[in-house]
């Protein structure tokens, strides 16, 4: 079983983080931020990842700090679970429809973290800010170590398009990190 667990703890959040790539799409969480609890069960029920997760952030200020440690925290485990990549498809790509809405998510653990985003989501759901989406793609990128493609095709409803993001970041999570050899899948030898 492929899994990693973190403990983070910055005077901005204390995170308790245990995952396991090959799940069943199993969520435990609790942020203390509604919606974005509500994006990772989606994320995590899509991508087949078992998830446990605890935040206790500064939501005195904003739910800022809260998303962005949940995405370092995250894609850290995903990095730490992935290993040496060794057998993973590497790429995956998915294109999700959510009713009005779609995006489109492209993603290459490679190694490299880049974000490209370029939409522009703003406002708000419930108390939810949107362009906190992004912030939480960024870190997930950067500490994943993954190339990360993300676009909203037809705009609409702001819960929408949010939820086709992370809908489509699940399945190429769960295509990507699959099993389908047994060597490194890049022509030097290793991803770093």
């Amino acid at each position: 079983m492929r899994g990693a667990q973190i403990k983070r703890r910055t005077k901005e959040t204390d995170i308790s983080l245990a995952l396991t790539l090959d799940g069943a799409g199993k969520a435990e969480i609790s942020t203390g931020v509604g919606f974005f609890d509500h994006m990772l069960e989606l994320l995590t029920v899509h991508s087949k990842m078992d998830v446990t997760l605890i935040c206790r952030g500064d939501l005195q200020v904003d739910a800022h700090h809260t998303v962005e440690d949940v995405g370092i925290a995250l894609g850290g485990c995903v990095k730490e679970a992935l290993g040496d990549k060794r057998g993973i498809a590497r790429f995956a790509d998915r294109l999700v429809p959510m009713d009005e809405v779609a995006a489109q998510v492209a993603i290459d653990f490679s190694g490299r973290p880049c974000l490209i985003f370029e939409d522009t989501l703003s406002g708000k759901v419930g108390n939810f800010d949107m362009e906190l989406v992004e912030e939480f793609l960024r870190a997930f990128s950067t500490h994943a170590g993954c190339n990360l493609y993300v676009h909203i095709l037809r705009a609409g409803n702001r819960h929408h398009m949010a939820e086709a993001v992370f809908k489509a970041l699940a399945l190429c999570i769960r295509d990507a990190v699959r099993v389908v050899s047994d060597s490194v899948p890049s022509s030097k030898g290793m991803l770093e």
